[in-house]
This record gives structure tokens, sequence and C-alpha cells, in this order.
């Protein structure tokens, strides 16, 4: 069954339940519940259209091989210019981990394409337009997020220059387009499936962004927040848990007033590096065994930076 199935299912259910039971709807609660909702996924929804535009036109119009001539060959130097790479080309999470295979594929040292694989999604334009919109008041938060996913992305990179093994990544195999497609299907086919998937998302996060606003007794997520490590900690988990767009995390990461802005700010840093789809993504490119090593190391970078970026600039 597919997620647009599953979402008009449950619109059919709400609107049923509206007639079927009409006074629901004017409980202070669920008015707030719907309102906080509603509030994010509007918010979010222009945000990830455009990032899906982009990264499905990087995806399918611009050649594998300009990365190729346009990265140095050393890997040391190599990284850097992968990761600044992340704010020119930007890609939201799914359509980083096939780009960086590809790279891999064409002969890209795997340093500067883990480097790309972790910036473009988290420091490209679109997102940090989006943080600036969803923290109006606080705009050190897009700077701090800029630098905490520049810095991961530069760590994973040079950690994999001076530790990583070519046995534990496997050569992605080519996944083409069949024959005779031209881009400009190839360009609408990506922005369909992404943009459906992305936005399934989406939905998740505002759910859950609306009922810790909601139903969770503010006492406990009070409780929570005023511990600074278990906060960071408890917010990272839920990004990796989430795994929210990047083009939408922060609307999602505004709502939770209750938390310090380090502690949003670790959601929205360890949230487009490592999160259960893209686990499952860099399996299927890379392999078991690359996955079981990168994805735990990159959360404890990702923590790491951004409470080390929190405690300097928020």
């Amino acid at each position: 069954m597919r997620s647009t199935d599953v979402l008009v299912g449950l619109l059919l259910v709400v609107v049923a339940a509206r007639f079927a039971f009409p006074g629901v709807f004017d409980v202070p609660a669920v008015q707030a519940w719907s309102t906080v909702f509603v509030a994010v996924c509007l918010q979010a929804l222009p945000f990830l259209v455009l990032g899906v535009l982009l990264s499905a036109a990087i995806s399918t119009l611009v050649p594998p091989s300009f990365f190729a001539r346009a990265l140095p060959r050393r890997p040391g130097l190599a990284v850097p210019v992968a990761g600044a790479a992340g704010l020119v080309l930007p890609g939201c999470e799914c359509a980083s981990v096939p780009v960086a295979g590809s790279l891999v594929r064409r002969g890209v040292t795997p340093a500067a394409a883990l480097a790309f694989l972790l910036s473009a999604p988290a420091i490209n334009p679109v997102v940090l337009v989006a943080t600036a919109v969803a923290f109006p008041d606080d705009p050190e938060v897009v700077v701090a997020r800029f630098v905490a996913s520049l810095a991961v992305a530069l760590v994973m990179g040079w950690l994999w220059t001076a530790f990583g093994r070519g046995r534990w990544l496997q050569l992605p195999p080519r996944h083409d387009h069949a024959p005779g497609t031209s881009r400009a299907a190839a360009f609408l086919a990506v922005v369909q499936h992404d943009l459906v998937h992305a936005g399934g998302f989406l939905v998740v996060g505002g759910l859950t962004a609306a009922t810790l606003n909601v139903v969770v007794p503010r006492a406990w997520l009070d409780a929570v927040a005023a511990e600074p490590l278990l906060a960071v900690l408890v917010l990272a988990a839920l990004a990796v848990l989430l795994a929210i767009c990047s083009e939408a995390d922060a609307f999602v990461a505004a709502g939770l007033t209750s938390f310090s802005l380090t502690a949003r700010l670790a959601f929205l840093v360890v949230g487009p590096a490592v999160d259960v789809k893209l686990v499952a993504l860099q399996t299927g490119t890379f392999g078991r065994r690359f996955a079981v090593r990168f994805a735990p190391t990159t959360f404890v970078v990702a923590v790491a930076a951004a409470s080390l970026v929190g405690w300097w600039l928020l």
C-alpha cells in the first residue's frame, strides 16, 4: 500500500469522525493539537517542494562526471571541497545517498563522497532559509546549524580518510533509467517519488510535534528539558526515529519550545546526518558492514558538534 493511500484513508476517517462526533473537535486540546499540526505542515510545505525540485534537478540533470572533474585527487583536500559543494548543490537525504553512491562508482574518493552525502541535505540554501523562517527571533540558530553540520561532514570525511577500509564499502550497483527515458521524464519521476516519500515523513513529524505539545504533560517535558545533556540526547534520538526531511525539520524543532536552543540544534544536526531511513538507504547502497560503522559514528560526531557549537553560539 502506498503512503498516498494511507494519507487519503486517514483524511476520510477524520472527515467521517467530524460528522459522527462533532463535539470532539470543539475540545480545546483537540483544537490546539490541530492548530500546531496544520501550522507545522503549512509552513514547511513550500520549502519541502522547493528542496525536492532542486534535488531532482541535480540528480537527473547534472552529469556525475562533473563531480569527479571538480574535486581534487588528494582525499584530504577533496573532503572540504565536497563538503562545501553541499552549499551550492543541495539535495535531500534520500537523494544524497544515491548521488554519493554514483560518485564512488565513478572513481571519486569515498571520503569526499561521504562528506557530500552529509553536507548536501544539511547546509544548502533551502534548508538555511527554512531554518531562518522557523526561528525568526533566533537568527544565531541558522549560523549554528551551518557550522555544526559542516563540521560533521568534514570530520566524518577525514575520519574515513584516516581509518576507513575498502572492504567496508560495497561498490554500489548502477541504477539507470529505462532506455529511451528522457531527462524530463526522469526529473518528474524523481520529483513524484521524493515528494510523496518526504511528505509522509513531514506529516509524521507534524503529528509528533503536535502530540508532544498537547498530550505529553508539560511537567514531564520541563523535567527533561531542564537537564541539558538529557535534553540533547532525547531530541537527537527523536531526530533519528522521526526521519523528517531536512527542508521541514526546522519547523518541527521550532515547535518544541520546552527545550533549549542547543537541544533543538542537536535535533537539526542529527536528523539530516543519521536517521532510520538513511541507515536503510546506506545499507542498501554501500552494504551492511559500512552502515553499522558509519551510522553510529556519525551520530556521536553530530551530537558532539551540536553540543559544542550550541555552547559556543547559543
